[in-house]
């Protein structure tokens, strides 16, 4: 948990380097790789498209930020270990691919997504729920 009060997501940090395409001496080796651009090498998630990435950690960060300002570090601390330990509950047999305990303590349990709709089988048969505790009951 950063301590900012980060509205959006702040611009990432621009890097190069040559950990993947280093010889033993630690330089970059030319003939397998092929020549250096340092320009192809920055990886630049400015813009648009890294806020829309780091939004919602954002948003959390902020959330949690305020909480521990408003009432102390134990809040945001519970918070997080609820998460935790919701997030390692098995899910029920109905609908494998949601946990809704989770998504109501992250607040998403208003908003709609194709996940939620599809369930992950966008092509297929609907689940069976004898099936599954079948399957279940044979492990």
């Amino acid at each position: 948990m950063e301590s900012s009060l980060r509205i959006v997501p702040g611009p990432s940090p621009k890097s190069a380097s040559v950990q993947d395409t280093s010889n033993s001496l630690g330089l970059h080796d030319t003939l397998q790789y092929g020549p250096r651009s340092l320009a192809a090498e920055v990886q630049s998630a400015g813009g648009l498209k890294g806020r829309l990435e780091n939004w919602e950690a954002t948003q959390d960060n902020l959330k949690l930020n305020l909480e521990r300002n408003l009432y102390g570090m134990h809040a945001p601390m519970r918070r997080l270990m609820e998460r935790r330990i919701v997030a390692s509950m098995p899910h029920t047999l109905s609908a494998p691919q949601t946990n809704l305990h989770l998504d109501i303590l992250m607040g998403r349990d208003e908003t709609i997504e194709a996940a939620d709709v599809f369930l992950g089988r966008e092509i297929g048969f609907a689940a069976d729920p004898h099936e599954g505790i079948q399957n279940k009951s044979r492990t």
